[in-house]
């Protein structure tokens, strides 16, 4: 995914911020890794390649500000980790994607399927709560795992 330069400094200035070119290559590691759930540490190593000066700590403020405006996204996959991800540069509300977990390597996939819209008018229309979010993650065995099982089970 490529970042919008201008909409996020547009952004930026309508909320008061500043422009940094720490902002903007933090926001840009995020938008080149989309399918990568990286953790703040993970971020700081990607930028520091072509940014030395930017610090761990820098990297953490421009992650917490990229929430706040709702540009990134952060994601517990129950490994003991804070990750993050790009969100939508978008205005409209939408659902986050779901992910799978494979519990043999660890691997996370995600997938944008929207299989819960029945669901939520369902809740919506019995008990009169609107859902406007929701977070799936499912666990199993990815395909590569399931291979390599059936292949020791054939030897």
């Amino acid at each position: 995914m490529t970042i919008d330069r201008e909409k996020f400094r547009k952004l930026l200035k309508e909320k008061g911020l500043k422009v940094t070119s720490q902002r903007l290559v933090v926001l840009e590691a995020l938008g080149r890794n989309p399918e990568k759930h990286l953790t703040a540490e993970e971020i700081y190593e990607i930028v520091k390649v072509d940014n030395p000066e930017i610090g761990l700590a820098t990297v953490y403020r421009t992650v917490q500000l990229l929430l706040e405006l709702e540009l990134i996204e952060r994601i517990n996959l129950d490994d003991g980790y804070v990750r993050y991800e790009i969100g939508d540069m978008e205005e409209v509300p939408h659902h986050r994607h779901h992910h799978l977990i494979c519990l043999k390597c660890g691997s996370v996939s995600a997938f944008q399927d929207d299989m819960l819209e029945q669901l939520e008018n369902s809740v919506k229309s019995s008990m009169g709560f609107q859902v406007t979010d929701h977070e799936v993650k499912l666990y199993g065995y990815c395909v590569n795992c399931l291979e390599k099982e059936r292949q020791e089970e054939r030897n």
